[in-house]
């Protein structure tokens, strides 16, 4: 028996034709995305938190803040380039015009 329980992708599509749910969806995005990237990135290369914290000179709890896709602080550009660089990578930024 199939069950009746909504699907994320239909809760998601509902909640996004609210107007200004979906404008701060849209906010969020990009830092959201941008946290997904690093969590990616540092798993790939095989990188702990905790020797992520040791390559940057932090603590594992500074690098889970950074990656916690939950907080709406966003790190300080150079933090992100450093942690990038420390996993062989560079970053990127690119702007692209709205579309409302």
């Amino acid at each position: 028996m199939a069950s009746k329980r909504p699907t994320f992708e239909k809760f998601k599509a509902k909640a996004l034709s609210d107007p200004a749910v979906h404008a701060e969806y849209a906010a969020l995005s990009a830092a959201f995305e941008m946290k997904r990237q690093m969590i990616l990135i540092r798993k790939q290369a095989g990188v702990t938190q905790e020797q992520m914290a040791e390559l940057l000179g932090t603590k594992k709890s500074n690098i889970s803040r950074l990656e916690s896709l939950n907080t709406i602080n966003s790190p300080r550009l150079a933090t992100v380039e450093n942690y990038a660089r420390a996993l062989g990578y560079e970053v990127k930024i690119e702007f692209e015009p709205r579309t409302v």
